[in-house]
């Protein structure tokens, strides 16, 4: 049977490497684990951007936002003006439903273009990173179970009613902040027997060992989820029709480098995890070709048939992980606080380039050095390269126009 439908799980900060089946020594993750066997991984995926609206805005989009002129942080989200792939979806008579909060406008203030949005409001105010961490539960977990929960009912009573293709988009509010995680998983990561990773943060041990339990515990409780989602699928025999992403909107630092919570364009802030499942989606492969959630548009278009033209610079998923190649790069954006122009990053098939405003630019072979440990931006032996990585970024993010049309639109 042709695949015709599908589910897209969207957690928050997810980092990309804290997935068992990426070898992490902590992480929990039996259900996304399962996935990964009956699908194929992408080990160098991205998220567009540091910020949930600019990242979600150009998720929705498939542009970067600073070729969108706007959404370039969470001050200013997403208000549908810009078609996106779900205007598409509904436009071409099929279902395309959202449940749970996401970083764009509420329906009242645009057309988002979806045809249904439930629980649009569960948890939608995502705390910053605190000092509180432990067991316990928090708006986000309770609002994660609701949102699960109104999943399986959309599967179980709206999607057999469908007579033609639909999408269902599922977003979960963890892992995340508060650092607050349900005991049992809490407990189960034994913030007594963690190890440590190296840091460069001021923290002390045992607040560090607390929030690493949490923040853990959160992406055990995330894998539990999407686990009852993946079931109800299942129960549901939608799982023959229905192509499964899993994704998330955002990285974790988890204070590798600084702070708890300061984001950065380094691995583990900007990369995310990302899983593709269901027909025709080779199984446990792993796949290296750097991809980005702006994909998730000529992914949709693949999956459902669409006739829609997806933006210039994406690439089907389903293509990739059935072997195409394509010689690409993925970009990204972050806004410090109080900056005025976003740093930006390249990433091809091995070279990494990170430029700041009015810093040098950092350059890494994420081949040797997968941990970004030597930063050979200053290297005579790599000018070449990093002037030919330079001219690719400057390709990439558009022209400087763009960048002044971003800087009106914040005026």
């Amino acid at each position: 049977m042709a695949a015709k439908n599908l589910l897209v799980i969207l957690s928050d900060a997810h980092q990309a490497r804290a997935l068992s089946c990426a070898g992490h020594p902590t992480a929990r993750t039996p259900h996304l684990d399962a996935l990964a066997r009956r699908g194929t991984r992408f080990i160098a995926a991205y998220a567009p951007a540091t910020a949930r609206a600019a990242a979600f805005a150009a998720l929705a989009t498939g542009r970067m936002p600073t070729a969108i002129g706007r959404h370039l942080d969470d001050d200013d989200p997403y208000d549908g003006a810009i078609p996106a792939w779900q205007h598409a979806v509904r436009d071409a008579g099929h279902a395309v439903v959202a449940i749970g909060a996401l970083a764009c406008h509420d329906p009242a203030g645009g057309d988002h273009g979806f045809s249904d949005r439930r629980l649009a409001g569960a948890a939608a105010a995502l705390p910053a990173a605190g000092p509180l961490a432990g067991p316990g539960e928090s708006d986000q977990t309770r609002a994660d179970r609701d949102i699960a929960s109104e999943a399986q009912i959309w599967l179980r009573e709206e999607a057999p009613r469908q007579g033609v293709p639909w999408c269902l988009l599922v977003s979960l509010a963890t892992p995340g902040y508060p650092l607050i995680a349900p005991p049992e998983h809490y407990y189960a990561a034994d913030p007594e027997r963690l190890a440590l990773p190296e840091r460069s943060s001021a923290e002390d041990e045992a607040a560090l060992r607390r929030r690493l339990a949490a923040y853990h515990g959160l992406v055990a409780f995330a894998d539990e989820q999407v686990g009852r989602i993946l079931d109800c699928l299942e129960q549901t025999g939608l799982a023959l029709s229905t192509r499964v992403l899993y994704a998330a909107m955002r990285g974790e630092s988890a204070g590798l480098r600084g702070p708890w919570g300061a984001p950065d364009l380094h691995e583990e802030s900007i990369g995310v995890p990302m899983i593709l499942a269901g027909h025709g989606v080779p199984q446990r492969t792993v796949v290296a070709t750097p991809v980005s959630l702006r994909d998730l548009f000529p992914t949709v278009i693949d999956t459902l048939g669409l006739a829609a033209e997806a933006p210039e610079g994406t690439c089907s998923l389903v293509a990739v992980a059935r072997g195409a190649r394509p010689a690409r790069e993925v970009v990204a954006e972050h806004r410090p606080a109080g900056a005025c122009e976003p740093a930006v990053m390249l990433r091809d098939e091995r070279w990494k380039l990170i430029r700041r405003s009015g810093q040098p630019p950092q350059l890494f072979d994420l081949d040797a050095d997968p941990d970004e440990r030597a930063d050979l931006g200053a290297s005579p032996a790599h000018a070449a390269l990093r002037m030919r990585l330079e001219a690719r970024l400057a390709a990439a993010l558009g022209a400087g126009t763009a960048r002044g049309a971003a800087r009106a639109a914040r005026r």
